[in-house]
């Protein structure tokens, strides 16, 4: 599969751009361990415009975990088309525009899935940020607003004539947000349609290896999308990748080996980012992490860890839990 020139192999899996969640370091681990495309956290055009300094930091990458995407999201031409400007300056190899996002704070204004309110500024948008810019324009949505508008099929067919050069399809609509099953039926409509000729990349509800394969054998897509399965599971990557090319398989990561990538995390982004910003991203991975599970007693620890103001501090709780584990295990 190719966006543009950019060729991601047979049957990618991308990590999908998620605000705090998606940092340098978590974006560096999930290509480790197999992620073909990862995704900056989401960028607000408007703040990215106004040089709002925590907006633009988002905009850092580095050459170890390319290729990678910097989506943004906004509500007007121009401002999305200055957005994109500023954002190739930053070098990344695709730029995805964010016409999926369902949260108030995002599509209640209008942006990400409140787009799907409004097509014709969405062609707009798209067809201008397409001419804007010469690095690959590529789009993520919805399958509608909700249940009585599922206007992907079309839709699809609108944003490809715009120039973009993959899609990117979520199977719920935005009533839905995150809730109920996703739809990967409609997203099978799209791929088989003989008039779309750009790769169409699946997402929603993929959680391990045995769901990333059917999504490929049964609705064809060209590549999947990873959300919140990702959260404090790097490794997620390792598991999906064997089960769709099994020949590579290899031994399973240990529960020491899973910490160790964990405090790794916790040091790139303390030295990528700062402590305090650090800290805060690492520790929404460490809250959804499943090694945790299953240890007796541990919502204190838990909320102690979520407490952590500290790398010292952060770092000794987790080998505390080690040590826990260590001696439950024996």
């Amino acid at each position: 599969m190719n966006i543009g020139n950019i060729s991601l192999g047979e049957r990618p899996v991308f990590l999908a751009p998620m605000e705090d969640v998606t940092d340098i370091g978590f974006r560096m681990l999930c290509k480790r361990f197999g992620a073909s495309m990862v995704y900056t956290e989401f960028v607000s055009a408007e703040a990215l415009i106004r040089d709002v300094k925590s907006t633009v930091s988002k905009l850092n990458i580095s050459d170890e975990e390319r290729p990678v995407g910097i989506q943004i999201y906004g509500r007007t031409v121009d401002a999305m088309v200055e957005a994109a400007k500023i954002v190739e300056q930053a070098h990344p190899d695709v730029i995805d525009l964010n016409f999926g996002c369902p949260v108030k704070k995002v599509a209640g204004k209008g942006a990400g899935a409140g787009m799907l309110q409004n097509i014709p500024l969405m062609l707009d948008i798209t067809r201008e940020v397409v001419k804007a810019v010469q690095l690959p324009v590529t789009v993520k949505t919805r399958l509608g607003w909700n249940s009585d508008s599922l206007i992907i099929p079309t839709l699809a067919e609108q944003l490809q004539d715009c120039g973009i050069q993959a899609l990117t399809i979520h199977g719920r609509t935005r009533a839905q947000m995150y809730t109920g099953q996703a739809d990967w039926t409609l997203i099978g409509e799209v791929k088989r349609n003989p008039r779309i000729h750009i790769p169409i990349i699946g997402n929603g509800d993929i959680t391990n290896g045995e769901e990333a394969r059917r999504a490929f054998d049964d609705y064809g897509v060209d590549a999947i999308m990873v959300g919140r399965a990702t959260f404090g599971c790097p490794w997620i990557f390792k598991e999906i990748k064997e089960a769709v090319h099994p020949e590579e398989s290899t031994a399973p990561l240990s529960f020491n080996e899973k910490l160790d990538l964990l405090l790794e995390q916790l040091r790139i982004n303390v030295e990528r980012i700062d402590e305090y910003r650090g800290i805060l991203h690492t520790r929404r991975h460490l809250a959804a992490s499943p090694i945790f599970k299953g240890i007796p007693d541990f919502r204190q620890t838990r909320i102690a860890m979520l407490r952590a103001t500290t790398v010292a501090e952060l770092t000794a709780i987790m080998e505390q839990v080690r040590e826990r584990f260590s001696t439950a295990a024996s």
